[in-house]
């Protein structure tokens, strides 16, 4: 239990209204987009300018601010991403959730002290796995959306880690960082921050024949989603470092609410 309650509680950011409910929930951390190489192509992201002053803000309140370069870099971006990650650094961001591994090479190599963390989008859900991120230097693993619990408690007691997970918020249908339904779909690629969400849309239902089965078009594919309120219990048993709530699209209504009921859930523990 002593573990759990230095457990970070990381709310989602995705505009300046967000933020101040977030910490008015009671959040420990958030984590934001700016305005390129987001996996949240669509949300209110932030200029350097902004996050400066977001970063300063947050210091002010004790609260760490982490930001998401979290999509698949193309070679011809690489030197682009490198100086936008130098902005970043030189304006005391705490730490880059990152998904291409050969972004994550380069700040390694030329900004060693730059916190990174690995991003679901790397699709991380074994010690294995966990254990290559750690040798190539980051410092904290964001776990598939899809580890078992089991999972997770191998990894932390197996390998000295920061470990993140989701403890609230919308899923995937598919594994995370691996799905290719919206570029099919929609032509918008979810690998590069601008999934048009097929899956939550409604589907007619047929069998391998191709036979009808029902008639009514219905969400067949759009997951319910995440809440571990009831059962978070688990996570406090194995010493997650961060439990992190997804929603960079919600209201601030939503974000301060759900923030503070884990908050006041965590506190009674």
């Amino acid at each position: 239990m002593k573990n759990f309650n230095k457990s970070e509680i990381l709310a989602p950011v995705g505009n300046m209204d967000m933020m101040y409910a977030a910490i008015k929930g009671g959040c420990n951390a958030i984590y934001l987009g700016g305005k390129l190489f987001s996996a949240r192509a669509f949300a209110d992201n932030f200029s350097i300018e902004d996050i400066k002053n977001i970063v300063n803000y947050c210091h002010l309140n004790n609260v760490k601010v982490y930001v998401a370069v979290n999509i698949l870099i193309h070679d011809y971006e690489m030197e682009e991403a490198l100086k936008y990650v130098y902005d970043l650094y030189n304006i005391d961001v705490d730490a880059l959730i990152i998904q291409d591994l050969g972004l994550a090479s380069l700040i390694r190599k030329n900004l060693p002290d730059f916190d990174l963390h690995a991003s679901t989008q790397i699709n991380i859900y074994n010690e294995f796995g966990v254990k290559k991120l750690k040798d190539m230097g980051f410092k904290r693993v964001v776990l598939a959306r899809e580890t078992p619990y089991e999972e997770i408690k191998r990894i932390k007691e197996n390998i000295d880690i920061e470990l993140e997970v989701f403890i609230h918020g919308s899923l995937c249908v598919a594994t995370s960082g691996q799905c290719l339904m919206s570029s099919y779909i929609g032509g918008r690629s979810g690998n590069r921050g601008k999934c048009a969400q097929p899956c939550r849309k409604n589907y007619l239902l047929y069998d391998k024949n191709f036979k009808l089965i029902d008639a009514e078009e219905k969400a067949y594919l759009s997951t319910r989603d995440l809440c571990t309120y009831e059962n978070i219990e688990k996570l406090s048993e194995i010493g997650i470092d961060s439990l992190k709530i997804e929603g960079r699209m919600k209201k601030p209504e939503y974000v301060y609410t759900v923030v503070n009921e884990y908050k006041k859930r965590l506190e009674k523990i």
